[in-house]
């Protein structure tokens, strides 16, 4: 091992809440390294492939805070943590005015809260991946080029292996550099490197049994390392069975042309959802977030299709960014489509008994006939009845952007114990955390705020704690 290095704050992860934390605590006065996996200039990870839109809880992050926390608090049904509920709202304004400070460039990109915010120059909307020059490949390119103009020191190519901690305090990392074992000291370090969904052994312990059959809807680099090394000194893990992704058309699992775009949620909250069997086995209601978490517990997530009608396609298939109709097509997609339920079911593979029953038992229910079991939820999004001619159906697999779970935090960013405690020197931001998403119903509050808001928190309490001693 060489020779010890040592700073005041050490950032894993030099995505939007790394770069955050430590712009920060360098505006600060803090000596700041942050270290990132790659070795690649355009270093791959969420944040670069991001479309840019700055919301919480898919509405106006800038908004009054407390119409702003009261939107989390719905989104998440009530399950979130209060504490970094309340400062997310509170901070969400001046984290964007903040990040403006330091060069990046937003617009309205549309009429409504959830594009007030978007990064220029604009996510490039049309099907298949484009990030290139745009939106967050933009904005980290930007907050990079600011952290070394404050003196932070950016490198690539440093993979953390383990914390390392001196009478209950973390001192430092152990790292991988140019092919040699580095310890490196340090008063802090932040956890910032993403979510854990790029990890099929994790992904198997916490998010579904068959990982390998989920689309990872993702830049892949999300390998929880941040987590493992938080677990293995005592930090206390949330939230953990939650992601945050969206239904795909299956062929994504193969085929680029399908992801991210479109999505094909808009056709599953109107219609319904079913297995290999032709059974429901979610509320749909919930949204689509919750389906593809429903789809990626399923024994096999790749056996689940949608079922609607051509009212359905002609209506709510059209509806939100990229819509199923008509961005599947042009895409290169095609929908199964017969003139009856039992001709559908013969093309599909379903039993057709079970699908009519499915059917049956959900048109019922949705014209006030009785109960949808699964129950069928109507306040976020109106059931349609599957009963108009020609009918359809979609092979579709769970696209999982980032997992919401992840190592507990204070709404100062510091890592908590299992007694929740915090633990000395040890900071974390971004999706590498939980707390403030996912619960039973899979509530989504936004992965660029929460990344902005708690990155920007942890530099200030570093500071906060430490420049005096740095002085």
């Amino acid at each position: 091992m060489s020779a010890s290095k040592t700073y005041d704050v050490i950032v894993v992860g030099a995505g939007l809440a790394g770069l955050c934390a430590g712009l920060r605590a360098a505006e600060g006065g803090l000596r700041v390294r942050v270290i990132e996996q790659s070795a690649d200039e355009a270093y791959l990870c969420n944040s670069r492939y991001t479309g840019g839109l700055f919301h919480i809880a898919m509405d106006d992050m800038a908004g009054d805070p407390p119409w702003v926390v009261d939107n989390v608090r719905r989104s998440m049904h009530g399950e979130t943590d209060e504490a970094l509920a309340t400062t997310l709202a509170a901070n969400a304004r001046r984290t964007l005015a903040w990040l403006k400070q330091q060069g990046v460039r937003f617009i309205k990109a549309g009429p409504d809260g959830l594009r007030q915010n978007s990064l220029a120059p604009p996510g490039v909307r049309q099907t298949g991946l484009h990030w290139q020059g745009r939106a967050g490949d933009v904005m980290l390119r930007t907050l990079a080029d600011a952290l070394r103009r404050r003196g932070g020191i950016l490198t690539r190519g440093v993979e953390a292996r383990e914390l390392v901690m001196e009478n209950g305090r973390c001192a430092g990392l152990l790292v991988r550099e140019g092919g040699v074992d580095v310890r490196l000291g340090a008063q802090a370090v932040v956890l910032a490197d993403g979510g854990f969904q790029a990890d099929m052994e994790l992904m198997k312990r916490f998010i579904s049994p068959a990982p390998e059959r989920l689309l990872m809807r993702n830049a892949r680099s999300g390998r929880g390392a941040g987590l493992r090394m938080a677990e293995t000194v005592g930090a206390k893990l949330v939230g953990m069975d939650r992601f945050y992704g969206h239904i795909q058309y299956r062929a994504a699992m193969e085929d680029e042309r399908f992801w991210p775009y479109p999505v094909l949620d808009s056709l599953a909250t109107a219609g319904i959802v079913v297995d290999g069997t032709g059974s429901r086995f979610c509320d749909e209601g919930l949204g689509g977030i919750h389906v593809t978490n429903a789809i990626a517990r399923l024994a096999d997530p790749l056996s689940a299709w949608i079922v609607f009608d051509a009212a359905i396609w002609n209506g709510p298939g059209t509806d939100w960014l990229l819509p199923a109709n008509p961005y599947l097509l042009s895409a290169g997609g095609a929908l199964v489509s017969a003139p009856t339920l039992e001709a559908l079911a013969d093309k599909t593979g379903l039993p057709a008994d079970a699908l009519t029953r499915t059917v049956a038992a959900y048109n019922g229910a949705a014209r006030g006939e009785g109960e949808a079991r699964p129950e069928r939820t109507a306040a976020r999004y109106k059931p349609w009845p599957v009963e108009e001619a020609p009918f359809h159906a979609v092979p579709v697999c769970a696209g999982v952007t980032y997992t919401m779970g992840g190592i507990a935090t204070d709404a100062k960013a510091r890592v908590l114990a299992q007694d929740g405690a915090p633990i000395a020197g040890l900071f974390a931001a971004g999706a590498t955390t939980g707390g403030l998403e996912g619960g039973s119903r899979s509530g989504y509050s936004g992965g660029l705020s929460k990344s902005s808001v708690f990155g920007l928190i942890a530099g200030e309490t570093l500071v906060e704690q430490l420049a005096s001693r740095a002085a």
